[in-house]
């Protein structure tokens, strides 16, 4: 790489004209296509969860609902029955399955317009990020006013029955979003997507001033080598639904996980293969789709701790999250070491995959968590007729991270050894050129 001496001519009027036209015409096509998939998606899970036989043609609401809570917006629960009763709902859950369909095809064709470069201007950067960003809040804002519905709800033979035949007055649920927290929580999800999308693909291009600097650019494979760890924990965990949905019955329910929050369940699996834990607690008949194994862990008198050792007094099987855990990690080693230049030493693999893997754990933590409740009650006072339920999942937050950046490290390390015999384009470590002199 040569640097000429004279500066660069100014672009012209019309190139930057067309340039913009060009970010925003792209910015277009990918909202429009992620928001497209994640309700496609969306749809489908609802579909298998029986959710088209909600009343008064409440389905596209509800699946505006799911897609806006997918894009990290906010929704929120209410409920009562007048002055007879009132709700004490709240759900705070991401699906992230949805999430993942949308944030992969948005990532995708973000960065298709910067492949095969090597360079980019930071304007650049932000003139493609800009137009998407706004495009995004505003497709967001439209599926958070459509998100609000109001349903009634039959409690059957209970004292608000009773009371609410003899006032012509019915216990309702409903949600709506909350638009102000959507439009904040909805900016960090897109822009912690692109930031990661430029983080994991090689063939974006970053600043010049960080090109400079070669280690900011070969970290990269250590990103990637993380996300392609979380995305084959969604891959074999479809594999597992699949095998589930045909030999154990209750296809419809099995797919509804699987098409609304598969990574809810298949990334906490991965923590707790290399020792994790998570505690939670569900009750009553409104608790979140589970499998059989982790309701039968979370349906105690207790806060219950789940961690393997917990799962395998239901089910010795438990013990195969370890083995899997074990492989995809020594798998995730070799595979930074791989797609690194052979210079990099053991200890920097160990560093950087130590790193990455701990903060991809922090931010499955902070999604993956479950709260939901529902409760009614009569003038304030106890639970009525049973209509209440509880499903709650939160990590053990710095037991997570800290045992994700100690395996992390050893996997790192182990396969940078792994590695060292293979042979693989760049076996001499890159270095960035000197600076040209002076009118060289």
């Amino acid at each position: 790489m040569s640097v000429s001496g004279s500066s660069p001519r100014p672009a012209s009027p019309r190139a930057v004209s067309g340039g913009s036209a060009r970010s925003w015409r792209d910015a277009l096509v990918a909202v429009v296509a992620g928001f497209a998939v994640m309700a496609a998606v969306a749809a489908a899970g609802l579909a298998c969860a029986g959710a088209t036989g909600l009343p008064d043609g409440a389905f596209p609401r509800v699946l505006a609902a799911v897609v806006v809570m997918a894009a990290g917006g906010t929704v929120e629960v209410t409920g009562g029955a007048g002055f007879l009763a009132e709700a004490d709902a709240s759900l705070s859950v991401i699906p992230l399955s949805v999430s993942l369909a949308g944030a992969l095809t948005a990532g995708a064709l973000f960065l298709r317009p910067l492949h095969n470069r090597a360079v980019a201007r930071p304007g650049e950067l932000l003139a493609r990020a800009g137009p998407l960003v706004l495009l995004w809040l505003l497709a967001l804002t439209g599926a958070a006013l459509l998100a609000r519905q109001t349903f009634g709800i039959a409690p059957g033979d209970s004292p608000v029955a009773d009371l609410g035949e003899l006032l012509d007055v019915s216990p309702t649920v409903g949600f709506r979003a909350a638009l102000p927290a959507t439009l904040g929580f909805g900016l960090l999800w897109i822009l912690g997507l692109l930031l990661i999308a430029l983080l994991v693909s090689r063939r974006a291009p970053l600043p010049a001033g960080l090109v400079r600097f070669h280690t900011a650019v070969w970290k990269r494979t250590a990103a990637f080598a993380t996300v392609a760890l979380l995305l084959a924990y969604v891959v074999l965990g479809i594999g597992v639904g699949l095998v589930v949905a045909a030999t154990q019955g209750h296809a419809d329910r099995t797919f509804a996980v699987i098409l609304l929050g598969l990574p809810n369940l298949a990334w906490p699996a991965l923590t707790l293969g290399f020792g994790g834990a998570w505690e939670g607690k569900a009750e009553g008949p409104f608790g979140l789709p589970l499998p059989r194994l982790l309701d039968e862990v979370l349906r105690g008198r207790d806060l219950s701790r789940v961690d393997v050792a917990s799962l395998a007094e239901h089910d010795s099987r438990a013990w195969w999250l370890v083995a899997v855990a074990a492989v995809a990690l020594l798998g995730t080693g070799f595979l930074a070491a791989v797609r690194s230049p052979a210079g990099v030493r053991a200890w920097q693999h160990a560093l950087h995959l130590g790193v990455a893997l701990a903060l991809a754990t922090l931010t499955v933590c902070l999604l993956a968590g479950v709260q939901a409740r529902f409760g009614l009650s009569l003038l304030g006072i106890g639970d009525a007729g049973g209509l209440g339920g509880r499903a709650e999942l939160r990590p053990v937050l710095w037991r997570n991270v800290g045992l994700a950046l100690l395996w992390g490290a050893l996997a790192g390390f182990l396969g940078a050894l792994a590695a060292r015999p293979v042979h693989r384009r760049g076996l001499v470590e890159e270095r960035p050129e000197p600076p040209a002199a002076a009118g060289g």
